[in-house]
């Protein structure tokens, strides 16, 4: 079973950046998925980034992308998502997840790590 482990959030202030780290162990070959989900306060989890394990593209919400970058560190087992030019929008608890399936072109990935906290100050 994989294991997430997440770190990096943070408060931040309006136009910072910030990095989230997400370790995995126990990943095998069906795990070819890993990314970020967040949730706001009084609302639905929703996509953020993914990024494809093997080949490295990397998809984005509409909401980041342009400020939002995904990548990995295959020998580490490690996900990043680098955060610039945040803004108090962006204020939520981020996800990693990892492995599920794609249906219809969304994400419903099988593995969770425990959430971070980030917070953009204006």
């Amino acid at each position: 079973q994989v294991q997430l482990v997440e770190s990096g959030g943070g408060l931040v202030q309006a136009g910072d950046s910030l990095r989230l780290s997400c370790a995995a162990s126990g990943l095998t070959s069906d795990t070819v998925v890993m990314g970020w989900f967040r949730q706001a306060p009084g609302k639905e989890r929703e996509f953020v980034a993914r990024i494809n394990w093997s080949a490295g593209s990397a998809y984005y919400a509409d909401s980041v992308k342009g400020r939002f970058t995904i990548s990995r560190d295959n020998a580490q087992n490690t996900a990043y998502l680098q955060m610039n030019s945040l803004k108090p929008e962006d204020t939520a608890v981020y996800y990693c997840a990892a492995g599920g399936a794609l249906y219809s072109g969304v994400w419903r990935p099988s593995s969770w790590a425990q959430g971070t906290q980030v917070t953009i100050s204006s």
